[in-house]
């Protein structure tokens, strides 16, 4: 992934660096990567580069984020049994309608330390022998049910799967001390990964560009894509999207012009003779001939006219 290589190798060495680890074998229970950063900074894009990058690809992907609705009871799991089928899984109808979030679920519902064991028992059916990856995205926008089982899913033993979450920091979620103490403890889980995407630094942002516009590019056209980005992936995108680089390429491959060469050229742009340029700028007219020829070969423009839409092209 270009300009989180670093991330992305550690990424996948939690997925099969060796007999421990979840694509091994004596595996204790879940590998998690807890992934935070701010809106932007490229969390779900680095997932999905990992999860191309894994191999041999997990049997089963187990991703879930939170609703766009109020949340309800197992936002995560609900959105991950979205479009299964469940016929087969080990759990009562009932409960199994509670976790879905079926509209028609029955009135009576569990008690919340048997439905989170219930929750439990569904993601070890649906990972089966695995191995298996879960992906929760967005921790900080999940219910307090949904965070209690993410915790519980990272414990579990014998469960062979790489738990993957992302978050926003704490400050940003509606419950911000539960998303933390969450966050603490997926962290301080066995052999967790524990990675913080910040901005792009200008090397990262030379890689960026460099990759999307299929050559090295100049150290202004890396300022100002810091410049209108502050080094957030999303936004230097969308400033390339938008054709940022191209405008900074031509110009600062601009040509250097003295400040009389200026003053000239701006003769030009307005339709003047040289006679006029001459008496406009107190020169004669054998140093405006000069001037003109040099801009000719500078703006690589074949008569006055053309020099004179080079001028008002950039300006």
């Amino acid at each position: 992934m270009v300009g989180r290589a670093a991330q992305l190798g550690e990424f996948v060495d939690a997925w099969s660096s060796d007999g421990t680890r979840v694509n091994g074998r004596g595996h204790r229970g879940p590998r998690t990567v807890m992934i935070t950063g701010a809106t932007g900074v490229g969390k779900s894009a680095l997932v999905a580069a990992a999860l191309d990058a894994f191999a041999p690809a997990p049997s089963v992907v187990l991703s879930g984020t939170a609703r766009v609705h109020t949340p309800a009871p197992y936002d995560w799991l609900a959105a991950v049994l979205t479009g299964r089928e469940t016929g087969d899984l080990p759990v009562p109808d009932d409960a199994l309608a509670w976790l879905a979030q079926h509209p028609d679920a029955p009135r009576e519902r569990y008690a919340p330390g048997a439905l989170l064991r219930l929750a439990v028992t569904v993601v070890r059916a649906l990972v089966g022998s695995g191995p298996g990856v879960l992906v929760v995205e967005d921790l900080h926008a999940l219910d307090p049910a949904s965070l209690n089982l993410i915790g519980e899913l990272a414990v579990v033993p014998d469960l062979p799967a790489l738990l993957v979450v992302t978050s926003q920091p704490p400050d940003a979620a509606v419950s911000p001390d539960m998303v933390a103490r969450t966050i603490a403890r997926l962290a301080g889980t066995p052999g967790a990964v524990r990675q913080h995407l910040g901005p792009l630094g200008p090397d990262e942002v030379a890689t960026v560009l460099a990759d999307r516009v299929g050559r090295a590019v100049a150290p202004e056209v890396v300022a100002a894509g810091m410049r209108h980005s502050d080094g957030n992936p999303y936004r230097l995108l969308e400033w390339l999207a938008a054709g940022g680089a191209a405008a900074e390429t031509v110009t600062a491959e601009l040509p250097e012009l003295t400040a009389r060469e200026l003053e000239v050229l701006s003769c030009l742009a307005e339709g003047m003779s040289n006679k006029q340029v001459a008496r406009s700028l107190g020169i004669s007219i054998r140093t405006v001939t000069v001037h003109v020829s040099n801009l000719l070969r500078k703006t690589r423009s074949t008569s006055r006219t053309e020099a004179a839409l080079w001028a008002l092209r950039h300006r």
